[in-house]
């Protein structure tokens, strides 16, 4: 399959590389089918939609900023990421991960009932 993406280009991909969220992320519910993508020399990846190529979402494993942040099984959590030229105001969602099972191909978001958890957390600092 190939799609036109706005960070990439043209990018063509195997079918069974697609991830299927029953719901849709927030506030893009009608998004169902999506492409994960890892560009070389990121910390982030990016989650690309495939029936509307030019909505992609910075996403960044939670594991690597928190071992303790709640998993699901089979799924690794991911934080929707704010991108900003200034490093210092970049932010992660950690109020709502993106939970991801690669095996099935599928995902989901979902809000974490816990105050310890931002909507804007910052991911670098001075």
């Amino acid at each position: 399959m190939k799609i036109k993406t706005q960070q990439f280009g043209e990018i063509e991909f195997e079918d069974d590389l697609i991830l299927t969220f029953d719901d849709g992320p927030f506030g893009f519910e009608e998004l169902k089918k999506f492409v994960f993508i890892k560009p070389e020399n990121s910390y982030f990846y990016w989650l690309n939609s495939i029936e509307k190529p030019e909505i992609a979402f910075p996403v960044f494993g939670l594991r690597a900023l928190d071992d303790t942040f709640p998993q699901v099984e089979e799924h690794e959590a991911f934080g929707i990421v704010t991108l900003n030229p200034d490093p210092l105001k970049i932010t992660i969602n950690l109020k709502a991960p993106v939970y991801i099972n690669q095996d099935a191909k599928s995902g989901y978001q979902k809000i974490l009932d816990n105050e310890k958890y931002s909507l804007y957390y910052n991911l670098f600092v001075e």
